[in-house]
């Protein structure tokens, strides 16, 4: 027998939708810096699985706290699975968003680190902003990229910019991104970052449910395929990562949320 979902957190998520059938689907787990524990990452998926599941909903809309939108991968997450008490969930994370049978929207006004940005990447459209710093910290951690990062972040920076974000740890601010020519919907001043989404949902809202859904599964293929190609590799390398001692003490030593 089906369990009964239980209701998502309020404290952690915010989720709202508009009689246009625009959803926005707020992260706001300020105490975790909306990192991706595991009670958290089951939020999300189950607010995600609920939203694909409306018929009222055309478009949804992904958001953060104003300066984060996400930390990434959460410490005693990464612990655990470099101890192996706990096998890698966050490609479920990764696949729900991809899966979403709505177009989606990142409206990354925030910060976004590792897992947290590519979880936004995983969006149909992205809007970033000029102030905020992007980055992917995985190998300052002493593991390799997950969650579909090594294809995701290559489409949207480009091959080189991507190979120097994961290779080298690197951070940029999202005005340097745009310089170096990244393939994303706009790059903003952080105050206008969610207002242009939101401008743009309302756009999608007003064409017919059934046409977008089709379009957006067509148009998404490339990056679902994209994405199962990187899951295999990822977690070959990971198998290879999180067997070294290594590693767990380099988490211990360098993690930063």
């Amino acid at each position: 027998m089906n369990q009964p979902q239980q209701p998502v957190p309020e404290d952690i998520l915010d989720i709202r939708v508009d009689e246009a059938g625009c959803a926005v689907l707020r992260m706001q787990d300020s105490a975790g810096k909306n990192a991706f524990s595991q009670p958290f990452v089951a939020a999300l998926v189950q607010a995600l699985g609920a939203l694909g599941a409306r018929a009222d909903v055309k478009v949804v809309v992904l958001c953060g706290l104003p300066d984060l939108f996400s930390a990434g991968g959460d410490r005693s997450v990464l612990l655990g699975l470099a101890e192996g008490r706990i096998a890698p969930y966050d490609l479920l994370l990764t696949r729900s968003l991809l899966e979403l049978p709505q177009p989606s929207i990142a409206a990354m006004a925030g910060a976004a680190v590792g897992g947290g940005l590519v979880f936004g990447l995983a969006c149909d459209l992205v809007f970033l902003a000029r102030e905020s710093r992007y980055g992917c910290n995985f190998m300052d951690l002493g593991f390799t990229p997950g969650m579909g990062t090594t294809r995701l972040l290559q489409a949207a920076v480009g091959p080189y910019v991507a190979a120097e974000m994961m290779l080298g740890a690197q951070y940029f601010r999202g005005q340097e991104l745009a310089a170096r020519g990244a393939q994303v919907n706009a790059v903003l001043p952080r105050a206008e970052v969610e207002a242009r989404a939101l401008d743009v949902a309302a756009r999608l809202c007003e064409k017919p449910r059934a046409a977008l859904l089709l379009l957006k599964r067509t148009l998404g293929l490339p990056r679902r395929l994209a994405f199962e190609e990187a899951r295999t590799l990822e977690s070959l390398m990971h198998e290879l990562c999180f067997a070294d001692p290594a590693t767990k003490a380099l988490i211990r030593e360098n993690y930063r949320p």
